[in-house]
């Protein structure tokens, strides 16, 4: 799975210049991406397509925060999940690795490269 070219990542981001910048960037790094623009988009993507690794906002007004991490604890929790956030406090308890805003892409791209080439 270490390959770029067979990892499909699904990016989850309530902000549309946040998500396709993001898209065209992974993209043009050499990974399949697909994107939504809220948790239920994200549920859509996750049932028609084989998923490797979620990059997911954790504040989206529709299928967001507290309820989100729960579905994606209790039944994605064998991907590779990366949460986003400007708005969590770091003593906030979330059982995936955090990435507060604004980051650098290529830090998240280097994180995605990581986690995919140790699976």
């Amino acid at each position: 799975m270490g390959e770029k070219s067979q990892a499909l990542i699904l990016i989850v981001e309530d902000e549309d210049s946040i998500r396709l910048t993001l898209r065209d960037f992974l993209k043009r790094k050499g990974y399949n991406v697909l994107v939504a623009s809220d948790g239920v988009g994200a549920l859509k993507q996750l049932l028609d397509n084989d998923i490797d690794f979620i990059v997911t906002d954790y504040r989206m007004n529709i299928l967001g925060g507290d309820y989100w991490i729960r579905f994606l604890k209790k039944y994605c929790s064998e991907k590779n999940i990366l949460i986003t956030s400007g708005f969590l406090k770091p003593d906030f308890t979330i059982p995936f690795k955090v990435l507060y805003k604004p980051f650098e892409y290529s830090e998240l791209e280097a994180i995605i490269s990581e986690s995919l080439s140790g699976k």
